[in-house]
């Protein structure tokens, strides 16, 4: 049971909530009441698809390459130059914000995270939020298109005068996208995938979230062993959840787990580039989660 022992984040009952399994599911009881209260409105169907449950389906369960595979398999001779931008910007940025309001809302809802620190609970949404995001759109199964663009060389650049390479962009695409590398787009279809393949259930989706939220390896986190702790509480729980429900399946942890650390891999600055910067320019994505979390 994860102990607040020496950490200055205590409720105001002066003793901490109960575990991680108690926090993480509670919050996603409220989350989920509070989306049938205040139900978000769904974006059109087209051109976002609703993915199969691998239930129903033959899709092989190969595991995608990883992000650093992904990179290591870009040719040096200019593949890495190949950028992509939202086929549709509108309609999936739209599907990613309603993501994001549910999302910012689970997190306020387990209570171990807002008896934390101010400054550790921002150092948690800002390390997090893009993860947790992505994990969202894995849950509901949103998936988007892309169209490629070619970056041009520094040779191209030069001989040509530097065009500008928005102006290729396709009719209707914002100029505020400049793309995103196709390497960093195929990591988080690789993501999505897994976890489609693996058929992740409500439960353990919620202990993921608490895994990717409650992240040890920042720097300057008051409340370090208290998150620590948090942390191998989320593992636990999802490991005994996965032993009591999947019983014949041994290697199921172990997809989890290595879900998790393609997860990682994905940088919040793809994220925002690729899901918000259509719509919101250049405007700071920390700024915007910011308000949208403590209402600055």
């Amino acid at each position: 049971m994860a102990s607040l022992d020496g950490c200055r984040c205590r409720g105001a009952s002066g003793r901490a909530n109960g575990s991680i399994l108690y926090s993480i599911l509670k919050s996603d009881s409220l989350a989920a009441a509070e989306e049938l209260q205040h139900p978000q409105q769904q974006p059109p169907q087209h051109p976002l698809q609703k993915t199969p449950s691998s239930s129903s389906s033959s899709t092989s369960t190969a595991a995608p390459a990883p992000l650093q595979e992904l990179r290591q398999q870009a040719c040096s001779c200019g593949s890495t130059r190949r950028r992509g931008v939202l086929r549709s910007p509108q309609v999936t940025c739209k599907a990613a914000s309603a993501v994001l309001v549910k999302t910012l809302r689970f997190v306020k809802n387990v209570p171990c995270f807002r008896e934390l620190p101010e400054d550790d609970q921002l150092l948690l949404i800002r390390s997090g939020w893009a993860p947790l995001l992505v994990l969202g759109l894995a849950q509901d199964r949103v998936d988007f298109d892309t169209t490629e663009t070619v970056e041009p060389s520094m040779l191209q650049r030069i001989l040509t005068g530097g065009p500008d390479r928005h102006s290729e962009l396709p009719a209707g695409q914002s100029r505020g996208a400049a793309g995103v590398s196709m390497v960093d787009i195929e990591a988080i279809r690789a993501f999505l995938k897994k976890c489609w393949s693996v058929d992740i259930s409500t439960k353990e989706y919620a202990y993921l979230k608490g895994a990717v939220l409650f992240n040890p390896d920042l720097e300057g986190l008051r409340c370090l062993h208290y998150i620590q702790s948090l942390r191998r509480e989320a593992h636990q729980a999802l490991n005994e959840h996965v032993k009591l429900i999947h019983r014949e399946d041994t290697t199921r942890f172990a997809k989890l787990l290595i879900a998790l650390s393609m997860l990682r891999a994905i940088s919040p600055p793809v994220v925002a580039q690729l899901f918000f910067r259509p719509v919101i320019g250049s405007v700071n994505i920390e700024e915007v989660l910011m308000e949208m979390f403590y209402g600055k």
